[in-house]
């Protein structure tokens, strides 16, 4: 085969643009004894390809069956387990804010109960200096 042509090929090979008979071609004067000092380096690599092409592997490779079964019951239990911790936990939420509430409401009656009560201390007040006035007059006292 030509040089140039190699040198083309490896070229192109380098950049991804061979098709495979270009590589064939080159795999082929690869391993051949005839290569180029400067293109020595590229047929120590060929050669590899060509020897990691033949490989196999041997070993047989043991799959464990898995058993979904247990892998669901577990989950059945966490899931109850999350489930009761999230409702105790809303449950006292739930509580503290009825709590809440009901103290709020009492607050409200309170202060209802003081703005009536003092309506009816002025009522009182206004009461008092209408029988002292009343008594100053009259001077029954």
């Amino acid at each position: 085969m030509e040089l140039a042509n190699i040198e083309k090929l490896v070229e192109k090979y380098l950049n991804a643009e061979t098709t495979l008979q270009e590589e064939k071609t080159l795999s082929t004067y690869f391993a051949s004894e005839n290569v180029a000092s400067h293109l020595q380096e590229y047929s120590y690599m060929f050669g590899y390809f060509k020897k990691s092409k033949d490989e196999t592997f041997n070993k047989t490779i043991q799959l464990k069956p898995e058993n979904k079964k247990k892998n669901w019951k577990w989950l059945q239990v966490a899931a109850s387990v999350v489930l009761l911790i999230s409702m105790y936990a809303g449950y006292g939420e739930y509580e503290h804010r009825q709590q809440e509430k009901q103290l709020a409401q009492v607050t409200e009656a309170l202060k209802l109960l003081s703005t009536n009560l003092n309506k009816g201390n002025q009522a009182v007040a206004s009461l008092y200096t209408y029988e002292d006035t009343v008594n100053k007059i009259f001077k029954t006292k």
